[in-house]
């Protein structure tokens, strides 16, 4: 079991009651940028200081795991692709840090959402958990669990998928919606020659 939360706005207490809720033992940030403008108490040194005073161990993966990929190939013009994203090294590599930390830990992914229907930690790394055989659940703000599979149920029902479809697969309805949801909340790069000369 992988287990995932988003930091919202939560205080740095809040925030560790819930990974002791869980038996969290150790935080494995997907955040491209480690860095909380509204929020310091999570930015990366801050945040690992307080999460070791609780002995709770503090890795960094949003190389492997982020959604703002630094690989040009990864790009559909502006904006990233979570199906080229996945199929890359790095990726491959930081789903394999996460199956080799499980066998000694009790491990959350952590990224900034509240909801994780609107996170990449779930459309795109949950994903690919799931493909491989690891169960995965997501802590919500209130402390419960949302197992993966309810929220792709959610995540359906949110895009007005159908339960069932004559001429489609289950498999191949999830993939719709993990599709749709990767376009909508996927990184898009700031067009920086149109914002000097004022133009769209």
């Amino acid at each position: 079991m992988i287990y995932t939360i988003g930091h919202s706005n939560h205080s740095v207490e809040r925030f560790i009651g819930l990974l002791h809720q869980h038996h969290i033992t150790a935080v494995a940030d997907v955040r491209s940028q480690p860095y909380s403008r509204f929020n310091p108490q999570f930015n990366r040194e801050t945040l690992k200081r307080s999460l070791a005073e609780d002995g709770i161990r503090y890795a960094f993966l949003g190389e492997e795991l982020g959604a703002r990929s630094k690989d040009r190939s990864c790009y559909e013009g502006s904006r990233v692709s979570y199906a080229r994203l996945a199929a890359t090294g790095l990726f491959r590599e930081g789903l394999q840090r996460l199956k080799t930390g499980m066998g000694e830990h009790t491990i959350a992914l952590m990224c900034a959402e509240k909801d994780p229907l609107e996170c990449h930690r779930t459309i795109l790394v949950s994903r690919h958990l799931a493909v491989e055989g690891i169960e995965v659940a997501h802590i919500l703000e209130s402390g419960s669990l949302e197992p993966h599979s309810h929220a792709l149920v959610r995540l359906r029902r949110q895009l007005r998928i159908p339960e069932h479809d004559m001429f489609r697969s289950d498999e191949q309805l999830s993939g719709e919606a993990y599709e749709l949801q990767g376009q909508r909340i996927a990184y898009v790069e700031a067009d920086v020659s149109a914002s000097e000369t004022g133009t769209s």
